[in-house]
């Protein structure tokens, strides 16, 4: 078996190598099944099949373009006779690649890039652009943006996972890590939300407490559970804007804080069996393993010991959800798609030109991500949180 999977290694790296534009290839291929199958569930048939439920027949195909980080790509683009055809492909996509593009080309517009940008930059668009081009780009995607940034929150949302990144930003000749702050939420749908992206000078108890009125004031509302690092300026702002809510620390920031009570020869297995706790099925079971913890490291780690003694109890917040909520929400992971991408993607810029490049390509990303997780399957099975409400309620009754 093993040998099989290194000659499949080996293949496609001897095909990327004999053939330079072999993923521009793969992408179109990829692309043009995907307008293919878009075109099938418009018209509720394949190409040339007979069937009751047809809507409409096929009418050939115009040619259309798409900037992608592979090259540009040409495709197949099908029409149909009376023309109901849509296709988001382009819309979708390029948004986010128009932000991509948008903050290389400005920094090679500012005179701030190096040859990598350029090569990088003709390499995505086939061209250099101007500044004006530039800008029309850009004041474009720029409305587009804003209107999802400012949207009404129509729904509930039990659930809201705050965190933040940090991106490096270039501001009157000086580079400065700049905030960006993210909130998801999950509804009573289930399915998760990017609610809001926005940047802050750095993780201040004023930015993420104005980050959450202007949350609140679009119609944030309902939310029982809050999940987040240990933050002091964003434990305090979640205090003050929703009160209400119980919160969780991130156990995984947890174990890490851990390390810092720690020599650096320490016993590995300490720690495991420390995160093995966050596995129990019931806060009654953790506590349990918890007090054997402490009594199994407690003289070789005392200072480990009485922090954990002191601290670990903001992370068992998660056992009072379901406990097939339990995996989602004992830490702020429910964000690691959104960061990994984000990384993914400023990783090409480095070092943005100014703070309003890097906001829209972060915010432009979350539309898309925000998109794909709305129309994905559900996230979580919210009937299992009203069933566990309900239990609760009829323990408290049985014990009045």
């Amino acid at each position: 078996m093993t040998r099989k999977k290194d000659n499949a290694k080996t293949d496609w790296k001897a095909a990327m190598a004999e053939d330079p534009d072999f993923m521009k290839g793969l992408v179109r291929e990829v692309l043009q099944q995907v307008l293919e199958s878009e075109m099938e569930e418009t018209l509720g048939a394949a190409k040339s099949q007979r069937t009751e439920g047809r809507s409409g027949y096929r009418s050939g195909y115009y040619t259309r373009s798409l900037v992608t980080r592979v090259g540009n790509i040409e495709l197949r683009v099908p029409q149909d006779r009376q023309g109901q055809f849509r296709t988001e492909v382009f819309e979708r996509y390029q948004r986010s690649e128009k932000a991509l593009v948008g903050a290389l080309t400005e920094m090679y517009v500012q005179g701030v890039s190096t040859r990598k940008v350029k090569a990088i930059t003709e390499e995505l668009c086939g061209h250099e652009f101007s500044a004006s081009t530039i800008s029309r780009l850009n004041k474009s995607l720029d409305g587009e943006l804003e209107k999802f940034a400012t949207r009404r929150l129509e729904e509930d949302y039990p659930y809201l996972i705050l965190d933040a990144r940090y991106e490096k930003v270039r501001e009157d000749g000086v580079i400065r890590s700049r905030a960006v702050l993210v909130a998801i939420g999950v509804n009573w749908d289930g399915r998760r939300c990017v609610l809001a992206v926005a940047l802050a000078n750095r993780e201040s108890t004023s930015s993420w407490k104005e980050f959450l009125v202007r949350i609140r004031d679009r119609g944030l509302r309902g939310v029982e559970f809050v999940a987040s690092d240990d933050h002091p300026g964003l434990k305090r702002a979640i205090a003050e804007v929703v009160p209400e809510a119980a919160w969780q620390r991130c156990y995984v920031h947890f174990l890490r804080n851990a390390l810092d009570h720690l020599p650096r020869k320490a016993d590995d297995d300490c720690l495991t069996e420390l995160r093995w706790i966050y596995d129990r099925r019931n806060l009654q079971e953790a506590r349990q393993d918890l007090a054997a913890w402490l009594k199994k490291w407690g003289q070789r780690y005392p200072k480990l010991c009485q922090w954990v003694e002191d601290n670990i109890e903001e992370t068992f917040a998660f056992y009072r959800l379901p406990q097939s909520h339990h995996k989602h929400l004992k830490s702020t992971n429910m964000l690691e798609r959104l960061n990994e991408e984000l990384k993914r993607r400023t990783l090409v810029v480095r070092i943005f030109p100014n703070a309003e490049s890097c906001l829209r390509l972060v915010r432009a990303l979350a539309v898309e991500i925000h998109e794909n997780w709305v129309e994905a399957t559900r996230y979580l099975n919210m009937g299992d949180l009203e069933e566990h409400k309900k239990e609760m309620m009829r323990k408290i009754d049985q014990a009045a």
